[in-house]
């Protein structure tokens, strides 16, 4: 059996995020261009009568929320190029170290690595809120009451498959699991 158990997280390149990047440049685009199409009375976009609108006041609406989503989805594609989240938790028995490796944003700080010792490990805490937005993660909670979160952020993970990720990992670092009943 390993002493080393490692798990991937995935970051900014997930389906979704690829999905409202592309709608937004999308719609951003078609917003863009009528508004500029009513400034110069030439139609750039085809299947529309832009030009019949006035640039004042819907044509500059059109074109401000237009470049506002194109800025947004500029955003988005660089948060999925660069990959921002993505990482893995690393839990090394035989060094007895918990590795939590993120990325950010470029920069200084880019690279979040965090490291502790198993020792300071006191539980595994599973917090789960049903709702409107519901909410289920794992946390790694220390001796000095810290709470590090390590499941990734988006859509909640199954009731199953969230109790059997904190019941082996408890097992594995020989901790005591919280928050199941």
């Amino acid at each position: 059996m390993s002493n080393i158990r490692t798990d991937k997280i995935l970051g900014s390149r997930r389906i979704s995020n690829y999905w409202w990047a592309t709608i937004i440049l999308l719609g951003g685009l078609g917003f863009f261009l009528v508004g500029l199409s009513s400034y110069l009375r030439i139609e750039l976009l085809p299947f529309t009568k832009s030009t019949d609108l006035l640039f004042i006041p819907q044509g500059i609406i059109m074109t401000f929320y237009g470049t506002i989503a194109i800025l947004v989805s500029i955003f988005l594609w660089f948060t999925i190029l660069w990959n921002v989240g993505s990482g893995y938790n690393e839990f090394n028995s035989d060094k007895g170290l918990i590795t939590i490796f993120r990325l950010g944003f470029p920069g200084k700080n880019r690279i979040l690595k965090l490291q502790y010792s198993i020792k300071e490990i006191q539980s595994i805490r599973v917090s789960i809120q049903d709702g409107l937005t519901p909410k289920r993660e794992i946390y790694l909670k220390t001796k000095d009451e810290r709470e590090i979160p390590l499941t990734r952020v988006g859509q909640p993970l199954l009731l199953s498959e969230i109790e059997e990720q904190a019941t082996s990992l408890s097992q594995f670092l020989g901790v005591i699991l919280e928050g199941i009943e």
